[in-house]
């Protein structure tokens, strides 16, 4: 059996999503700029994309820049931003974002920025005594992502928003949205956040598209120049099959897809106590509203990660030791260590991340590899 389990690494382009990106590629493959009526079609379809991405992120009405995915949406959502300020201020960055986010700390440090990192408490979850702390008049833009990549922790972004308003209301939000978008609540319009970024090969669209969603009040200066595409935004010839892809995979997310996937988390967790007694969540806990569905990290002590991982290939089992940005680096996870976990625990620590598609048969299989190896391993790892 094989059993993927590496979802918020990347997921499999769904069926839908091959056939309309097909189409796309060999039906309407012009140009959504010229004229002519094939490229009229292609330019409705993104146009249909479009729609579906804002509405399934409740932001019908604002405005949605179409991009190569989520890294490059979060660059020009905290950059299209900085540019537009006449002075520096500060820049408050929680400290587990995706480096997506982390690393534009040297440039915004560049710009004459302050930055400063928002910490979070042992199960991921932003402190907001520190964030309040922060806040004042010279805060100019807040980067608090919507899930985090590895522990899966939600963040509370209507107490960072309610915060906002009654510390700092010029200043702006921007969510990265790529672990959150379509599997745990997002009304954008309600929210009252700025900018929020999400990806299309998280969704089961393909890699290289992606997208972000822009208040209709809100101001950014582009990154990037060229042609004017998207309204100026975002410049160069709009990927057409990626963004009917992304569109298809909106549209035929299953509604009940958060609720399978939060089903076979709680499945995978209580199989592997079981298991393995020696196993630590590291996250918030499965009945806290702060728990997304989708997203499991566990420690198995004294059982290195990397050691894990490769014994569980073997058996096709894929899943991962952290953030697929950072995991060829072979570093502790910076996410965890944020967290208060000690060396060795964050070194034993595997993330299991499921899509809809996934089954309790899979997970039955995995945690019975997970079990064998475990029994021989822990006996032989170095002291």
């Amino acid at each position: 059996m094989e059993v993927y389990l590496d979802n918020s690494a990347t997921t499999r382009p769904s069926d839908a999503v091959v056939t309309a990106m097909s189409a796309a590629m060999t039906q309407s493959w012009h140009n959504p700029s010229a004229l002519y009526k094939p490229a009229m079609q292609a330019e409705k379809l993104v146009s249909a994309a479009r729609k579906a991405c804002l509405e399934a992120a409740g932001a019908a009405g604002h405005r949605l820049i179409f991009t190569s995915g989520g890294t490059e949406a979060d660059n020009i959502a905290i950059f299209g931003h900085l540019r537009r300020m006449k002075k520096p201020g500060k820049v408050l960055i929680l400290n587990v974002e995706h480096p997506a986010v982390l690393a534009c700390e040297e440039e915004i440090r560049r710009m004459g920025h302050q930055v400063c990192l928002l910490l979070v408490k042992r199960d991921g979850v932003l402190d907001l005594a520190a964030l309040d702390a922060l806040l004042d008049e010279s805060v100019h833009l807040i980067c608090v992502m919507q899930v985090n990549n590895e522990s899966g922790a939600i963040q509370p972004l209507n107490e960072v928003v309610r915060l906002r308003n009654e510390k700092c209301p010029q200043a702006a939000i921007h969510v990265d949205g790529v672990q959150g978008f379509l599997r745990v609540p997002m009304d954008f319009g309600k929210l009252g956040i700025q900018t929020y970024a999400f990806s299309g090969h998280k969704i089961h669209a393909c890699k290289g598209v992606g997208g972000l969603i822009v208040n209709k009040n809100h101001k950014l200066n582009p990154i990037v120049f060229g042609g004017g595409q998207e309204d100026g935004y975002r410049s160069g010839t709009e990927n057409v099959p990626g963004i009917v892809g992304l569109g298809e995979a909106v549209r035929t997310y299953p509604k009940d897809g958060a609720a399978r996937m939060m089903a076979l988390k709680r499945h995978m967790w209580e199989s592997l106590q079981a298991a393995v007694p020696a196993a630590v969540l590291n996250g918030p806990a499965l009945d806290d509203a702060a728990c997304a569905p989708h997203i499991l990290n566990v420690s198995l002590p004294p059982v290195r990660s990397q050691t894990m991982l490769f014994a569980l290939e073997g058996n096709g089992v894929y899943v991962s030791a952290g953030s697929a940005c950072a995991s060829r680096k072979q570093k502790v996870s910076g996410v965890l260590t944020a967290m208060g976990l000690s060396t060795q625990m964050a070194d034993a620590a595997l993330r299991f991340s499921f899509c809809p598609e996934n089954t309790a048969e899979e997970i039955d299989y995995a945690v019975e590899c997970i079990k064998k190896h475990y029994d021989m391993l822990h006996k032989y790892v170095r002291r």
